[in-house]
């Protein structure tokens, strides 16, 4: 298979360069992860150029492309050193694309095209994580309306967004993955509370709390069919898997260049650190690790833009993406040493912002469980 750039993604990756420079620098990023500030005006710069209706049906205003393309534009983007700076509001919003009413899509794409998040994904509970059949969050309909009570949390963007792209469950149903359903429920809707949490990485984007308390709506806030929710939600799981690997893979390589400058830069007992074999161990088992993820984050493109199906693959390559990039980012701030920890060295939020996604779009463990019961599938019917 061939991975070389073809004319248009070589213009497209261009033109992303030259916007990054001009709306996406360094000081900018720093500023943001600073104050705790959502990306408003690079993400509304990106979709004035046309980047943010990349991936989106012709009849959206959106120019169709491939899952390379996506790929391609994601990494550039996270070599920046910006965490999920592109592709998972895409992502997002293509449920809305796909289920979604016209009210509903017409709602979350102008929200995306002023920059904002179109909406917080209100999945994970309290008691339910990876364990989806443990969600207790209610929706009970009645009367041509629904009523929803329950806890979200670890919510992202659910301060800054417009609406939560809610799972909740019929209680009147007993089996869980048939009884979860899928809706477009708006913030400031009456019995909605929040309550922000506090973390160490992840700045840009705010993580919180979410109380439904009798939450009551007009049953046309259902996205898609009643009790589908849980499949709805999958269709797109596998390319927002790769889409956070490409992003762990621009983010590794931005800390290995920074890495790299700084050992020829940083002297001592007379010499350039970066002279010293251990750390040329350091950046060689780096740059192997980097061309791994690049194979594998490239290969699973191909494989998704043939039609082919991913079984394993796609939960192979975010969990090696994960855990490579974040061990490339262990060794950078290993060679800045002391340097790195200190605020306002980009090593040091890399190495943060690595480390969650670990568990962020599914769990280095929930990765193994996925792709490893598939291996043992296909072994069982090949013996």
């Amino acid at each position: 298979m061939d991975f070389g750039l073809t004319d248009e993604q070589d213009l497209l990756l261009q033109s992303l360069d030259e916007l990054l420079e001009r709306e996406c620098s360094e000081s900018y990023i720093a500023a943001l992860d600073l104050n705790h500030e959502q990306p408003v005006s690079f993400r509304k710069a990106m979709n004035e150029a046309g980047f943010g209706s990349l991936g989106f049906p012709e009849e959206f205003g959106g120019t169709p492309c491939d899952a390379m393309t996506l790929v391609l534009l994601a990494e550039r983007v996270a070599r920046q050193g910006l965490n999920n700076g592109y592709g998972l509001e895409l992502l997002q919003a293509t449920d809305i694309i796909e289920f979604g009413s016209p009210e509903q899509q017409r709602e979350v794409l102008g929200q995306l095209a002023t920059g904002e998040v179109p909406f917080a994904l209100g999945f994970t509970e309290p008691g339910a994580g990876s364990d989806t059949s443990a969600m207790s969050t209610r929706a009970v309909h009645h009367d041509g309306m629904v009523t929803f009570t329950g806890t979200k949390t670890l919510i992202t963007s659910a301060l800054v967004s417009k609406n939560l792209l809610l799972m909740a469950k019929d209680p009147e149903v007993a089996n869980p993955r048939e009884a979860i359903s899928m809706y477009l429920v708006p913030m400031d809707s009456p019995g909605i509370t929040t309550n922000r949490l506090d973390k160490i990485l992840w700045h840009i984007s705010d993580s919180s709390e979410i109380f439904l308390d009798e939450v009551t709506l007009p049953e046309s806030c259902l996205v898609g069919v009643k009790g589908a929710g849980f499949k709805q939600l999958m269709r797109n799981f596998e390319l927002e898997r790769l889409v956070i690997a490409a992003n762990c893979l621009g983010q590794a390589q931005c800390a290995f260049d920074d890495a790299a400058t700084y050992a020829g830069q940083r002297v001592q007992f007379g010499q350039p650190i970066g002279s010293f074999q251990l750390i040329q161990l350091k950046l060689t088992d780096m740059a192997i690790k980097l061309e791994n993820m690049r194979n594998f984050v490239y290969r699973t493109a191909w494989m998704l833009d043939q039609g082919m199906p991913l079984r394993s693959q796609g939960a192979l390559c975010k969990r090696y993406s994960a855990m490579a990039a974040f061990e490339v980012a262990d060794e950078a701030m290993q060679i800045f040493g002391g340097v790195g920890v200190t605020v306002g060295v980009r090593v040091s939020r890399l190495w943060l912002d690595l480390r969650g996604h670990r568990f962020g779009g599914g769990t280095d463990e929930i990765m193994v469980h996925i792709a490893g019961r598939q291996i043992v599938k296909e072994h069982q019917h090949t013996a």
